[in-house]
C-alpha cells in the first residue's frame, strides 16, 4: 500500500521546531525528533495537510509553504510505501501548544547533531536550505537506514 504523508520544518531564526516523540502508543518513531506532520486525508492537497499538521501537532499558523523535496520510503513500517512532501516554514502565527504525541522544542543545529533522529534526517535536514528541489529514496530495514538516492532539481 502506498501512504501519501508530509513531514514539516517550522523554522524561526536558526532555531527549528522539533517533535520529541514519546507520548503515543505504539509509535513506530518512539524517542525520536521528528519533524511535524502525517498523512494527507481524502481530498486534501500535500500544502493543506502540511498547513494542518503544524496547527494540530503545535498550535501554531504556517502559511506559505516552501517545498523542499519528496521523499519515498520503501516498506518503511514494514507493510507500506510511504511517500513524503518535505516542506519548510519560515514563519508562524500563533502561541504554541503541547503536542499529543510528545514535547516540543526549538533546537538549532549542534541540538539537532545531538538528539535521537532516523539516520536519513540527518542527512536530508542538510538539504532544507538548499535553493534546489530533491527527490529521494531511503531504504530502510529492520529502523536501520540500509542505503539512499537522490535527484536534484
Amino acid at each position: 500500500m502506498q501512504i501519501l504523508a508530509t513531514l514539516c520544518y517550522v523554522r524561526d531564526g536558526d532555531k527549528t521546531l522539533m517533535l520529541h516523540r514519546v507520548k503515543k502508543q505504539n509509535d513506530m518513531h518512539e524517542g525520536k525528533w521528528n519533524g511535524l506532520g502525517g498523512k494527507v486525508e481524502k481530498g486534501e492537497s500535500p500544502e493543506e495537510c502540511a498547513i494542518r499538521e503544524v496547527r494540530e501537532e503545535s498550535g501554531l499558523e504556517v502559511m506559505d509553504p516552501i517545498l523542499r523535496g519528496f521523499i519515498c520510503f520503501p516498506l518503511f513500517d514494514g507493510e507500506n510505501d510511504w511517500n513524503v512532501f518535505i516542506y519548510r516554514f519560515d514563519g508562524y502565527n500563533g502561541t504554541q501548544q503541547e503536542s499529543a504525541e510528545g514535547h516540543l522544542a526549538w533546537l538549532d543545529a549542534e541540538e539537532l547533531k545531538q538528539v535521537p533522529l532516523w539516520e536519513g534526517d540527518r542527512i536530508f535536514m542538510d538539504w532544507l536550505d538548499k535553493d534546489q528541489i530533491f527527490s529521494a529514496k531511503f531504504n530502510y530495514h529492520g529502523g536501520r537506514l540500509d542505503d539512499w538516492s537522490v535527484h536534484w532539481y
